[in-house]
């Protein structure tokens, strides 16, 4: 088993599967998750899922109906499912060389400034499992409204060997 997904497996962490579209939505996304060009991976934005590629629970705004404790570790679900998508597209998460730049959007209600403190939930992941030599990367997170509902949304780019 690689490096990456035995650290996964010791700490009881599931890859989910791909997104199933909510029943209600009636959307195509013409749009790879992962885009591997020469060395780069660039990752779509992903959204927090459950194991069966569910959109997971809670929805809302952070601050309003998602607290700062679960909007956190949905950015931690987000990262779970970079992951997956990686994993997917590269057959071998220890491919991948260096975490370049992450992008964290959050769904926040208003007056609620403290994007950084959510998207530390996807960072401090990656970091746990690639280490800093690796897992360092540099990172935006920004406030926005985000589709249905969820309260994060990430997308990355990856070095890969």
């Amino acid at each position: 088993m690689a490096k990456i997904e035995a650290k996964l497996a010791e700490m009881g962490l599931i890859l989910p599967q791909p997104l199933q579209m909510p029943a209600n939505v009636q959307m195509s996304l013409p749009f790879a998750w992962v885009r591997v060009s020469g060395k780069r991976a660039f990752v779509s934005g992903h959204v927090p899922l459950s194991a069966d590629g569910t959109i997971a629970q809670p929805i809302g705004k952070v601050g309003a109906e998602v607290s700062r404790d679960e909007g956190y570790f949905a950015a931690r679900r987000v990262a779970l499912a970079h992951l997956a998508s990686l994993q997917r597209a590269l057959g071998d998460l220890d491919r991948i060389t260096a975490w370049l730049r992450v992008l964290a959007m959050i769904n926040v209600a208003p007056g609620f400034d403290q994007m950084p403190r959510i998207a530390n939930g996807f960072s401090d992941l990656i970091l746990e499992l690639f280490g800093p030599d690796i897992g360092t990367h540099a990172r935006s997170a920004v406030g926005m409204a985000l589709p249905f509902g969820v309260p994060v949304e990430c997308e990355a780019e990856v070095e890969i060997d």
